[in-house]
């Protein structure tokens, strides 16, 4: 995804990371449990989800190809008023990727979050170079 991989100091198995042009110290940390961690189950606690922001429709459109040749990618939705595609880390952990349109636009969306396909091809056409962030 472009992120900028940070010095770890002395914490062993921590990789910190920044986004491209990110304003945070980190804007992801991640820590090692080692080789005989206990594998994720389903409905155990621990982390289940995680979403990242992005500026614009063409930031997201960027972040497909990525995720489609890192092998990541799981899929993609239009939730109304946010555009996502989703993900899987090394360990299973679903993340998404996501852009909001412009608050004006949110209309019946206000208070809802339909699941339905993704045309990113014409959400790019009719968003591109629109910054919501």
């Amino acid at each position: 995804m472009g992120m900028e991989v940070l010095p770890s100091g002395d914490v062993p198995g921590a990789a910190f990371l920044r986004l491209p042009g990110g304003h945070n110290h980190h804007d992801l940390g991640l820590f090692a449990l080692g080789p005989n961690a206990v594998p994720k189950q389903r409905g155990q606690v621990g982390l289940y989800h995680l979403a990242w922001q992005v500026d614009t429709i063409d930031d997201l459109a960027a972040a497909r190809p990525l995720l489609i040749e890192s092998g990541a990618y799981t899929g993609e939705s239009s939730h109304g008023a946010t555009k996502s595609l989703y993900g899987r880390d090394p360990d299973g952990n679903e993340f998404e990727i996501m852009w909001m349109l412009p608050r004006e636009e949110w209309g019946e969306w206000e208070d809802s979050a339909p699941v339905d396909p993704l045309h990113l091809d014409a959400e790019v056409k009719r968003w591109s170079g629109i910054s919501t962030r």
